[in-house]
């Protein structure tokens, strides 16, 4: 069954509002079940051309992938988090489990796994607009396993917040999520298999603007969402646009939310859609308008924006909403 069936008792003077009813009582606002990286990252004046040298300007190493980020920006607003996922058993692994426990991450349901190598990512930052290209590799030994899937986590939040990287594993923390009442929210780039075994079970997908057009073929932004909406039955798709904003549809009704201009110039894009999703997963839980919601996911992503690394410069409660007040939008 489809999350169509999710209550839709809402009228058109409260479309304003998410579909959803959260469970309060929970010791985690949201568990996330996904990616971790250790990133390198390496700033370069221009991105090189094919078979040249070009002389980097500098480098760091720092913790990043899409659901741990997207953990500590919300653990930074003030919101309970965790998150459920391996790294290896090495100084790498040390680093990215350290980076989530000093952010006051829980970590309960993460483990180090012996022989296997943290996953990292090489990243080329373009320093005239903070543009990047990413280098990765996972190791195949930190793959979750259906029956390995951390399912008591589920029930212990009010939101599960995915990437579909072992499927298996995350449609059995899908369904569960069902049956205990917990919202689904998943972040999404390309294809992958069994999709249509996972997507029917989402709440809210947040996508990338190319998205739709890899699965349907080339189609506008917003008939691409009306078309994932309809086939996978998720109450609420929307999807990161870059410099133009964001674009959400619920119900019937499309939510347009422009860019905020980076405080100080845009230093580096790694993890700005995983920063977006917090902003949302945040509004969310706050209780605050789509349209609000929308203003605060984009705003988190600008702040983000302002220095090298995934979380570097994520924001506190009190810098977001200082940028939703005095911001200045694109």
């Amino acid at each position: 069954m489809s999350r169509t069936a999710f209550p839709w008792f809402h009228t058109r003077l409260q479309a304003m509002n998410f579909p959803f009813e959260i469970a309060r009582d929970r010791e985690f606002d949201v568990v996330g079940f996904g990616t971790n990286a250790v990133d390198f990252l390496i700033r370069v004046p221009h991105y090189p051309e094919f078979d040249s040298k070009v002389e980097l300007n500098d480098y760091i190493r720092a913790a990043g992938g899409e659901v741990a980020t997207a953990m500590v920006g919300l653990q930074r607003l003030g919101l309970r988090t965790a998150y459920a996922g391996r790294f290896g058993k090495e100084p790498t692994g040390d680093f990215g489990l350290e980076s989530l426990t000093s952010e006051g991450v829980d970590v309960s349901f993460s483990e180090q796994i012996k022989g296997a190598v943290t996953q990292i990512a090489f990243i080329i930052i373009d320093e005239r607009n903070g543009e990047r290209t990413v280098i990765w590799k996972r190791d195949r030994k930190l793959k979750f396993k259906k029956n390995e899937a951390p399912i008591d986590a589920v029930r212990m939040s009010s939101v599960l917040h995915l990437t579909p990287h072992d499927t298996k594993a995350c449609i059995r923390m899908a369904k569960e999520a069902t049956k205990a009442g917990t919202i689904v929210s998943i972040d999404i780039d390309k294809k992958f298999k069994r999709m249509d075994d996972l997507l029917p079970n989402v709440d809210l997908m947040i996508c990338s603007e190319q998205f739709a057009s890899l699965v349907f073929g080339e189609c506008p932004p917003e008939k691409g969402l009306q078309k994932l909406q309809e086939e996978y039955g998720c109450p609420v798709v929307g999807m990161t646009q870059g410099e133009k904003g964001s674009l959400l549809l619920c119900e019937d009704t499309f939510y347009r939310s422009r860019a905020y201009v980076v405080p100080g110039g845009c230093k580096d894009t790694t993890g700005a859609g995983d920063s977006f999703r917090a902003g949302l997963l945040y509004g969310l839980l706050k209780g605050l308008s789509i349209k609000e919601t929308c203003h605060r996911a984009n705003a988190v992503a600008a702040l983000k924006c302002r220095a090298v690394g995934a979380r570097t410069s994520l924001p506190s409660e009190e810098e977001l909403e200082n940028l939703i007040t005095a911001g200045e939008r694109l």
